[in-house]
């Protein structure tokens, strides 16, 4: 019987930056992930954090980490050929199934494109497998924009809108809110659509509100409720909300089920 709460030795194969707060640990793990899922990251003396997988490659899964405290201060001070004790992967993730064959669209705010990176770069491999692709992504100023090099190749397979909250003089490019860029949409058909939205919790509020002005079935959208979690196996109580622990039950709920966890 695997023992969950012994975490295994991981190698750093890679490490990639994206701003000055925000890198990719392209790290060792072999076994099944989904995007959307997360892991346990832990130092000797120092803790563990709840990272959400930011990409799956054979043999390999990335974490893109922001440098926020204890733990991630200590992460960045490992760097390639280092090793960082994983446990995991935890909780449900996206399922790429629930959106084959649908006009998806794909919302999400800063470091929330992290955890669905992973469902963008599978449709962008497999245009053919979804009848239309939008992903509107959301960062504070242009500087903060993560997956740079991701960004070039989606441009040239799906729709992409890359909005900045603010922006220098003479910055090119949409400005504004995600939520600003939503009425816009343009279905075939709204009962065929599937919406993720990923990030702060305020904003997937005011973008699901503006998703379902558009008609949108409640059971036709994903969110990902990735605040409060803790040991990542339903035992601390971190992060229960009613009879719901997000570790297990989620991350990722649909709207349905997900709507009527308030925290």
């Amino acid at each position: 019987m695997t023992n969950h709460y012994i975490p295994q030795l991981s190698t750093i194969k890679e490490v990639i930056k994206h701003t000055d707060l925000e890198y990719t640990f392209r790290m060792t793990f072999e076994g099944d992930v989904k995007p959307g899922q997360f892991f346990e990251i832990s130092i000797p003396k120092y803790g563990e954090a709840p990272i959400s997988v930011s990409g799956i490659g054979d043999g390999l899964v990335d974490f893109t980490i922001r440098r926020v405290g204890k733990v991630t201060n200590e992460i960045f001070e490992n760097y390639v050929g280092d090793k960082l004790f994983i446990r995991g992967p935890y909780g449900n993730g996206f399922d790429v199934e629930n959106y084959k064959g649908k006009e998806l669209v794909v919302v999400a705010g800063g470091t929330g494109l992290s955890p669905v990176r992973g469902v963008v770069n599978y449709f962008a491999d497999h245009k053919e497998e979804v009848k239309d692709m939008t992903l509107i992504a959301g960062f504070k100023s242009p500087k903060d924009v993560l997956f740079k090099k991701d960004f070039e190749y989606w441009n040239e397979v799906m729709n992409v809108i890359k909005t900045v909250d603010t922006a220098p003089e003479g910055y090119e490019g949409p400005v504004g809110m995600v939520t600003k860029y939503i009425p816009d949409l343009k279905f075939e058909n709204i009962n065929n659509t599937a919406f993720i939205c990923v990030g702060p919790p305020i904003m997937i509020k005011f973008t699901v509100a503006e998703i379902l002005k558009l008609g949108v079935p409640e059971e036709n959208i994903w969110i990902s409720h990735e605040r409060k979690m803790c040991c990542g196996i339903g035992k601390c109580g971190h992060c229960k909300i009613g009879s719901t622990y997000v570790c297990l039950d989620g991350p990722v709920f649909n709207y349905v089920e997900g709507k009527n966890l308030i925290d």
